[in-house]
C-alpha cells in the first residue's frame, strides 16, 4: 500500500533533475509491486526531525516483520568501492569521489530508530496487556538502489556491500526476499519463523504516526524558511487508540496517492462552515487554529478537513467533549456531521455543510 508518493521539488541542475529521475523510478516499481498489499506500506521521500536532527529517507518500506530503509541514487557510468568503504564513480571518463549512500542509509535508520523508541508507548500496543512492545527486535535492512545503466565492479567490493547495491529493476526481488511474507495460515502454524510481527493494527498505527511525522519541503520553501528543526517541526502525533477498541485512524495529512482527491482539496472553493447559533466550535485546524473556514472530505482513513487558510488537513474523528473516550465515530447525514461516543453516548454536531 503506497502511503506516501513522492514529493516533486524544482530542480534546474543535472545532477539534482537525475536525482529525482532515479527516486521516482525505484518508486514506480515499488508501486506496481505493493500497491494492492495492505502488508507492505511504503513511504516514498520521507523527512522527520528528532532530537534536533533532521533526516530524508527517500523510500521507506514497512511490513509485517519490521522496515526496509532504501537510498537511491543516480549514477550514470562506473562505480567502485575499496576495502575501506570508500565509494568512487566515474563520469565521462573522468573518475571522483563520492560519500557513501550506504553510510548515509545507516544514519538515518540509527535516528528513526530512536524516534520509534521515544514514541513507542503511543503507537503500539502492549504484549498480552502487561509489556509494552518495542522496535528494536525487528527486522531492520537498508539497501541502496542505483541507476540501471550504471556499470558496477563488484569484484573488488566488499560484499558487504555489494549485497546491499542493487540496480533499480532488480530491487523488488531482494526486497521480497528479505521480507519473506507468507500467509497468515502459514505463519500461524510455522514453528520455523521466530520473528516478532505487527498486528495489521499495528501497521496502521505505524504508517499513521510516520505520515503525521512528515516534514513537507514544498511548505518549507513556499514559506522561505530555512531548512532545520528550529524553524519547521514535524506533525503532532494523536496516540493511538486502546488495543480493545477498533482502530479508526487519523489523517494526518491526505492519502497522497489519491491524486484526484488532492486535486479536489486545492481547488476546493473557500467556503464558511455553518454553526448552530449557540454552538461553539469543537473542530478545528490543529494546524493554525482556523474554526469555521475549511473544506469537509472523505479519504482511506475516514472523514477530515483540508484548511482553506493553511491547506493542512486533519481529522473530524475527536476524543469526547463529555467523557474524554476516544471511541468516537463521525457520521454524516446529508450535509450534517456528527461526532458520537460509543462509550457514554454523546452526540456532538460538527458542523452543517
Amino acid at each position: 500500500m503506497i502511503l506516501k508518493t513522492k514529493t516533486l521539488q524544482m530542480t534546474k541542475t543535472p545532477q539534482t533533475i537525475a536525482g529525482q529521475k532515479q527516486e521516482q523510478d525505484v518508486a514506480f516499481f515499488l508501486r506496481r509491486a505493493f500497491k494492492d498489499n495492505p502488508e507492505v506500506l511504503v513511504i516514498n521521500d520521507f523527512k522527520f526531525s528528532f532530537n534536533d536532527e533532521t533526516a530524508q529517507i527517500d523510500h521507506l518500506i514497512v511490513y509485517t516483520y519490521g522496515f526496509v530503509l532504501i537510498e537511491s541514487k543516480s549514477i550514470k557510468g562506473h562505480v567502485k568501492v575499496n576495502n575501506q568503504g570508500e565509494w568512487t564513480r566515474s563520469y565521462n571518463s573522468q573518475w571522483s569521489g563520492m560519500s557513501s549512500p550506504i553510510k548515509q542509509v545507516e544514519l538515518q535508520q540509527a535516528l528513526l530508530k530512536e524516534m520509534f523508541m521515544h514514541h513507542r508507548n503511543n503507537i503500539l500496543s502492549k504484549l498480552l496487556g502487561i509489556k509494552q512492545q518495542g522496535f528494536n527486535g525487528r527486522c531492520w535492512h537498508y539497501l541502496c538502489a542505483v541507476s540501471s545503466n550504471a556499470v558496477i565492479d563488484r569484484k573488488t567490493m566488499p560484499k558487504e556491500v555489494s549485497d546491499k547495491l542493487y540496480k533499480t529493476e532488480f530491487l523488488v526481488d531482494e526486497l521480497k526476499n528479505i521480507m519473506n511474507l507468507k500467509h497468515k495460515l502459514i505463519r500461524f502454524i510455522s514453528v520455523t519463523d521466530t520473528r516478532p510481527d505487527f498486528s495489521q493494527q499495528e501497521l496502521d498505527s505505524i504508517g499513521q504516526f510516520l505520515i503525521s511525522q512528515h516534514i513537507d519541503s514544498n511548505t518549507q520553501q513556499a514559506n522561505n524558511a530555512p531548512v532545520g528543526l528550529k524553524q519547521t517541526q514535524p506533525r503532532p502525533y494523536a496516540p493511538k487508540l486502546k488495543p480493545e477498541l477498533e482502530l479508526t485512524l487519523e489523517p494526518a495529512s491526505a492519502p497522497t496517492h489519491h491524486l484526484a482527491q488532492s486535486t479536489a482539496a486545492i481547488l476546493a472553493p473557500v467556503a464558511v462552515v455553518a454553526l448552530a447559533p449557540d454552538q461553539h466550535p469543537i473542530l478545528s485546524c490543529k494546524y493554525c487554529g482556523e474554526s469555521t473556514q475549511y473544506t469537509p472530505m472523505y479519504g482511506k482513513f475516514g472523514y477530515y478537513i483540508n484548511c482553506n487558510q493553511c491547506s493542512k488537513n486533519t481529522s473530524m474523528k475527536l476524543p469526547c467533549p463529555q467523557c474524554m473516550s476516544k471511541n468516537t465515530k463521525v457520521t454524516k447525514r446529508k450535509e450534517t456531521y456528527t461526532l458520537n461516543c460509543a462509550d457514554c453516548g454523546f452526540e456532538s454536531r460538527l458542523f452543517r455543510w
